[in-house]
């Protein structure tokens, strides 16, 4: 898995007061199901856990999902917008309410009640536990490592 990918991986539990760090493995629920879901402390999704946008990424820049972006700080990538998600639900949300846009009013409902459920589970990254996103992964270039420590700053 790329290094990008797992730091935003890190960056979802890190935030999500479901998730524990246990021997070096996070776990947490499923953002749709509540199924159970681990990360390695690297940041490697483990078993069915993938990586949810709640927001879709392709909905930024809409005018319709401007309340829904604007939850976020308009940034997709942004912790609020992250979730650990199983692969099942994860699909099917992409299928479709992703898929049917902002424009679809059930989707845009779908959508802020997942946002809703991600920000109750919002939590201020632990600083010892921030700290293992700012080590330096395989993969990194010192250009991404900057953009990573700045995003971190905001």
């Amino acid at each position: 898995m790329r290094a990008a990918l797992r730091r935003l991986f890190l960056r979802a539990v890190e935030t999500d007061a479901a998730a524990t760090l246990r021997a070096g493995v996070w776990e947490t629920r499923c953002l749709h199901c509540r199924r159970r879901l681990q990360v390695r402390e690297d940041g490697e999704a483990m078993g069915h856990a993938t990586l949810e946008h709640v927001v879709p990424q392709a909905w930024f820049g809409r005018r319709t999902a401007a309340a829904l972006t604007a939850q976020v700080g308009d940034d997709a990538n942004d912790a609020r917008n992250l979730a650990i998600a199983c692969a099942g639900c994860n699909h099917a949300k992409g299928v479709r309410h992703d898929a049917r846009g902002p424009n679809d009013p059930r989707a845009r409902d779908v959508v802020q009640g997942l946002l809703d459920t991600r920000l109750q589970r919002w939590r201020e990254a632990d600083t010892a536990e921030h700290q293992s996103t700012a080590k330096k992964m395989p993969g990194d270039t010192a250009p991404d490592a900057v953009t990573r420590d700045a995003r971190r700053s905001r």
